[in-house]
């Protein structure tokens, strides 16, 4: 296990893990329920307990797969959702993704990453997006920290990663967030060019 794994799978067992809401972001909540595909191929990366996941897979949706850096975080979904695809669960680095999506949902993980690797994230997603392929979800907006996650940032730094792969279909405050975080996240959803 890597550094990083090390850091990460250390939150989960020490509980310390503030940015785990312990249940589905409203935003994402409000998107999914309007997702009529069963069939659209999901990733959910850096996951965590990845209640989205759960979601989304108790409402019909079996192509939900989610990666993570933390073992712990990967048995936390095990266990709480014993029939979820173990394949489906990836431990690794989402960086080392070969496979393809329809659909990722961005729920604290552009947040979680050292901002150095944004423009690389950014190109990872079109990579990994099948044509038409989108990205969903929720960025703060907002300073945050410098030497630690969560890393804030604000809309204007985002479009310089995003604009040259993705066309923008929503890119605005989110109006539905979750009590502490309102007032600091945008809603995103990003097309594939």
């Amino acid at each position: 296990m890597d550094l990083a794994a090390d850091f990460w799978n250390n939150k989960y067992k020490n509980n310390k893990i503030g940015w785990d809401l312990g249940e589905i972001s409203p935003p994402l909540k409000a998107y999914f329920d309007q997702l009529d595909n069963k069939e659209l191929k999901i990733l959910i990366p850096g996951g965590g307990n990845s209640y989205e996941a759960e979601y989304l897979f108790n409402k019909g949706f079996k192509n939900v797969y989610v990666i993570d850096l933390s073992e712990t975080a990967i048995d936390n979904i095990k266990n709480r959702i014993p029939n979820f695809p173990e394949g489906q669960l990836i431990l690794g680095d989402f960086f080392d993704l070969e496979m393809q999506f329809d659909l990722i949902i961005e729920q604290t993980f552009f947040c979680a990453i050292n901002p150095t690797l944004r423009a690389k994230y950014a190109i990872k997603m079109k990579d990994i997006l099948k044509d038409e392929g989108k990205l969903v979800g929720l960025l703060f907006d907002a300073k945050l920290n410098d030497d630690h996650p969560p890393f804030g940032g604000t809309k204007k730094e985002y479009l310089t990663y995003f604009k040259p792969f993705f066309s923008f279909e929503t890119f605005t405050k989110c109006y539905n967030s979750y009590s502490n975080r309102q007032g600091m996240e945008l809603f995103i959803k990003f097309k594939k060019k």
